[in-house]
């Protein structure tokens, strides 16, 4: 399990973490001594942003645009790697035009987009057929799954279809009821279903956190990473962070806590306290390169 570190305790107003692995001791440890090298990706909602009922009124942090504009000049590079449409998520986080943050991008939709602050460009590539196949059966399948769906709502990424169940009277039973017949409609798209906190997403296969990450840590010929996550779709950054180990490049994995997905904690080095605990150790990071 990774160490929980209070960051704001009082004996330091910018203490950093000690990572409660030998691994990620060695990540912070290369992070700190060679910071130009050095690649920090980080999801989205649950790690930079609070939870909310609606996702659609997800915000990130106040204080974590100021956090990423001091560390971001520092670095070789920020990105914010999130299953949102990159757009979505450039808007809600407050990214755009902002001083300091030229060496951000987003890679929306697990890496199938990308944005990037510095010049405020948008590549995208046209969505998977079965999406619209999904999008178009998918109304159908909630009715005739009666009680379960009662409560759920879907939300239309463009590049996927996600059903949440946080609203339903028991989003746990609507999840696990919706499982099976999710992935089942999902598979004769060509799709898969992607698990998280209250919400099973039907996306394309082959995009993944993992995937992105590498291929962004490689494109820089970066010499150390460190990722923060919260959910289940970040595992494959997890995996991926692993892989760059073996590969020579030290990582740190960062937790960002919460009652419902317990496996990152037990694969993370530190495990900070939420959204908050996350721009802390932003903060941190930043001034400890001051």
């Amino acid at each position: 399990m990774g160490s929980h570190q209070d960051l704001t305790r009082d004996d330091s107003p910018h203490p950093l973490p000690t990572p409660a692995t030998a691994v990620g001791r060695e990540g912070l440890d290369a992070f700190l001594a060679h910071p130009a090298r050095a690649v920090v990706a980080l999801d989205f909602d649950g790690t930079l942003a609070p939870i909310v009922p609606d996702p659609d009124r997800a915000r990130a942090h106040p204080e974590a645009v100021p956090a990423l504009a001091a560390l971001a000049p520092k670095v070789a590079s920020i990105a914010v790697i999130t299953g949102r449409p990159a757009e979505v998520a450039v808007r809600h986080g407050g990214f755009a035009d902002v001083p300091g943050l030229d060496r951000l991008v987003v890679l929306g939709h697990y890496g199938a987009e990308r944005w990037d602050a510095a010049t405020g460009t948008l590549t995208t590539p046209e969505p998977h057929p079965g999406v619209a196949a999904v999008r178009a059966e998918l109304p159908g399948l909630l009715e005739r799954s009666g009680t379960a769906a009662r409560g759920t709502w879907t939300e239309d990424k463009g590049h996927a279809v996600a059903v949440h169940t946080r609203r339903a009277p028991d989003p746990q039973a609507a999840f696990d009821a919706l499982r099976a017949p999710l992935a089942d409609l999902a598979s004769r798209h060509g799709l898969i279903v992607e698990p998280g906190r209250m919400v099973l997403e039907l996306r394309p296969p082959g995009m993944d956190k993992g995937a992105a990450l590498r291929s962004h840590v490689h494109s820089l010929d970066a010499g150390c990473v460190l990722f923060a996550g919260d959910d289940l779709g970040d595992l494959p950054a997890y995996a991926a962070v692993d892989t760059l180990r073996a590969e020579g490049i030290p990582g740190l994995l960062v937790c960002s806590g919460s009652d419902e997905v317990t496996e990152l904690r037990r694969r993370a080095d530190v495990e900070v306290p939420g959204p908050a605990g996350v721009v802390a150790l932003l903060a941190a990071l930043a001034h400890r390169l001051a």
